[in-house]
């Protein structure tokens, strides 16, 4: 009898501390509001912290219910797209709009957009006639007929109103600037302050044409932990403006832990002699640069800046563009230089590249190169790879030919222990020489599943497939077990259907949890296993669950920006 008294929530903190574990469990979640008063009471501001976030067909829904809070004023102007009050509920439990702690801008629109897909159906089948309409016949189409953009920026706008006029505080901002939906959004931002007062999490994105935007974030926020600028390539103003404003912003945090620069070409001379006159030499923990051209940026003042960050404990460096002057500054540091990811797509001398990883090759724990770099250099990247790499986690296997792949092998073999995450891809869809990809997919397949570790997370295939190898690849490998494994297999007209074999192998055997199978065509076709009803329910019999291939393949981008 006290234990059943005691779970419905005579120890409420307790109950909120399970609740909370299971924040990321969203099925979960929904079950543990139909318990009780108080279960619901403590999940329900869990779900509705950043819906827009929900992977779910549907989630553009809960829109209705953020639009109940509309004054009379806004309801009126919904009138004249023919929405009326019929849409939306009558009555709601919870101050939703409250909850509200996560804003992805891109995510927003994308949910307006659908609902507004969703709403104009409905008018058209309420008014078939109506000429102000144009009839559509699927679910959803991305929105260009006018009604839908108007509509869209109207209820995109109306959302940061509600939010703003609820009285909520976010806690992580995601701004993609859009000048046609954003102007008005962002003087509603200017004129409440306290709706971002308190974020910790903020990323910035495309925001040229809104440099007062980034000069109050300088004057507004000062508990940002994570700090991500991306920008795009192109119609860049004033960059000793944006240089001036970003600087700024990093000099004004109390406790700036991360900070992430993506897609920047400009130099960043100001923005660095930043790190030097703020709190970071004592906060700031990692440092990710993505895309980033260090040529313009003076080498010397990234040595300066890294002597002086003294509790600095990852830097990575992903596809960015740097010369020979920019390593030999990272070598001259008397400190560590903690390169935990390293992705390249230039070209360097081979003494250069010796020097970065003598220097920092223990701590390298995800790897890759583009197919762009020259096939000398990727043979002395293997070389150098083996000799001072060991502890590699995630190794990108991308643009490689029959000359260096028993190189990769070779470096596979020496990380072996640590080998978590794979990925081999090289099918380039408009290369017509089916001869090198055949051999060159036989090769790996032959040889690769004997170098796995007994255990991956993840090993994505990306190969021009023969059946028979890949039986041979599966057996070889038959006592690795893998969480999710990817094949992406590039037919041409002699192809054969390799998924009775992967059932065979895989299926009957439990080696895999999570399984996407894609086939790719020359003709730009693809056919998704997911999409194949009868298969997906085969393979979840034997508790196998299959994703789409977009979906379960992993963005080096995005992976890295996770960590940390």
């Amino acid at each position: 009898m006290s234990c059943s008294k005691l779970l419905p929530g005579n120890l409420p903190e307790l109950t909120n501390e399970i609740i909370q574990y299971l924040r990321n469990d969203y099925g979960t979640l929904h079950s543990c509001i139909l318990v009780n008063r108080l279960w619901c009471r403590l999940a329900i501001p869990i779900l509705w912290e950043d819906p827009f976030s929900m992977k779910h067909p549907k989630n553009y829904y809960f829109i209705e219910i953020y639009l109940h809070n509309i004054n009379d004023d806004d309801k009126t102007k919904l009138n004249e797209y023919g929405i009326d009050s019929d849409f939306f509920p009558l009555n709601t439990l919870f101050n939703y709009p409250n909850f509200i702690k996560s804003l992805n801008t891109r995510k927003i629109l994308v949910s307006a957009e659908k609902w507004v897909g969703t709403i104009r159906n409905l008018l058209n089948r309420k008014q078939p006639n109506n000429n102000n309409f144009k009839q559509q016949e699927t679910n959803y189409v991305f929105p260009l007929h006018p009604f839908d953009l108007n509509l869209s920026r109207k209820i995109y706008k109306l959302l940061f109103k509600i939010f703003i006029n609820n009285e909520a505080n976010l806690n992580a901002l995601e701004y993609v600037l859009n000048e046609f939906y954003d102007y008005d959004t962002v003087e509603l931002i200017l004129q409440n302050p306290n709706f971002i007062s308190k974020i910790n999490n903020l990323k910035l994105m495309k925001i040229n044409s809104y440099l007062n935007f980034l000069s109050f974030v300088s004057n507004t926020c000062n508990s940002i932990t994570t700090l991500h600028f991306d920008f795009i390539r192109r119609n860049i103003m004033d960059k000793t403006l944006i240089n001036n404003n970003l600087s700024e912003i990093i000099k004004s945090q109390q406790n700036l832990q991360k900070i992430l620069f993506e897609q920047i070409e400009f130099s960043l001379n100001y923005t660095l002699l930043s790190l030097k006159h703020s709190n970071c030499s004592n906060t700031l923990r990692s440092l990710l640069f993505f895309e980033v051209d260090f040529k313009n940026t003076n080498s010397i003042i990234l040595y300066e800046v890294f002597e002086l960050l003294n509790v600095l404990e990852s830097i990575h460096i992903l596809y960015c563009y740097f010369d020979s002057n920019f390593i030999q500054q990272i070598v001259n540091i008397t400190k560590p230089f903690k390169l935990k990811s390293l992705f390249l797509s230039t070209t360097l001398q081979f003494d250069s590249l010796q020097l970065l990883l003598r220097k920092s090759g223990d701590y390298i724990e995800n790897f890759g190169f583009k197919s762009l770099i020259s096939n000398e250099m990727k043979k002395n990247l293997f070389d150098l790879t083996i000799k001072y790499c060991s502890n590699i986690k995630f190794f990108d296997l991308l643009g490689f030919n029959n000359q260096n792949i028993f190189f990769a092998f070779n470096l596979i073999e020496r990380i072996e222990k640590n080998l978590n995450y794979l990925s081999i891809n090289f099918c380039k869809f408009f290369n017509f020489q089916l001869s090198d990809d055949i051999e060159l997919s036989s090769i790996i397949l032959l040889n690769l599943g004997q170098l796995l570790p007994t255990k991956l997370e993840y090993l994505n295939l990306a190969l021009m497939i023969n059946s028979d190898n890949l039986k041979i690849f599966l057996k070889n490998s038959q006592n690795t077990f893998i969480n999710k494994l990817l094949i992406r297999n590039k037919m041409s007209k002699t192809s054969e259907n390799i998924l009775p074999i992967i059932k065979e192998y895989i299926m009957k055997e439990s080696r895999v949890k999570f399984l996407a199978f894609e086939e790719v065509f020359f003709i730009g076709k693809r056919k998704d296993l997911v999409f194949s009803k009868d298969d997906v329910k085969e393979f979840d019999f034997y508790d196998i669950q299959v994703i789409n291939y977009n979906d379960l393949q992993i963005n080096v981008g995005n992976f890295i920006k996770e960590i940390d």
